[in-house]
């Protein structure tokens, strides 16, 4: 082992045309290393409840809805917070979420939604495009939390236990819903306008 060490010591510090490469192998890495912990903190950081809330567009419209749903307060006491719902967990989706947020800070900037009449205004389109991004991926995201591996169809309410014992079964309901979205829209914010 200390063999192994003195030969790499040797290979960084001679004088040779391998010194330039080991210099810029070790500052290369080194910079790698930062760069990797400062953009994983980066995006971990954009994944809190605070972040999410620190808009007062979202503050002031979504968050207090999300505030009064079984997601924010319920009898186990677990909370479902935005990035649970809206960001991937696995790291290449998550990566593609974010790079699709930068249009929503886009909107932040430009004052798109930046009063409660211009949000209102705009709801049906954000819901949209959460709905869709839902649909194609069979509602990942709830699923991270539910499972029918998991549910207790015995404490479900008689309507609900009919579509759910269906879909665990067959993959879809009767009505051919088959993935959480279609049947659980606004069931953490106001549906809009023209939905309800």
């Amino acid at each position: 082992m200390i063999r192994l060490i003195r030969r790499l010591w040797h290979w960084f510090t001679r004088p040779s045309v391998l010194f330039g490469q080991g210099v810029l192998l070790l500052i290369g890495g080194i910079g790698g290393i930062i760069f990797w912990g400062g953009f994983h903190t980066a995006m971990e950081a954009t994944n809190t409840l605070e972040f999410c809330i620190s808009y007062h567009e979202m503050r002031d419209t979504v968050y207090q809805e999300y505030k009064t749903t079984v997601h924010y307060k319920n009898a186990s006491g677990v909370r479902a917070v935005c990035s649970d719902c809206h960001v991937p967990h696995e790291w290449g989706p998550k990566v593609v979420r974010k790079i699709k947020a930068s249009k929503e800070i886009w909107g932040k900037l430009t004052g798109t939604i930046n009063t409660p009449e211009k949000f209102e205004a705009k709801r049906a389109e954000l819901a949209s495009h959460v709905w869709e991004a839902m649909e194609a991926t069979d509602s990942r995201e709830c699923r991270n939390c539910h499972s029918f591996e998991a549910m207790d169809f015995e404490k479900q309410g008689r309507r609900s236990r009919r579509k759910m014992e269906v879909v665990a079964l067959e993959g879809h309901a009767p009505d051919g819903s088959s993935t959480c979205i279609d049947c659980h829209k606004g069931i953490a914010h106001k549906l809009p306008e023209k939905n309800e």
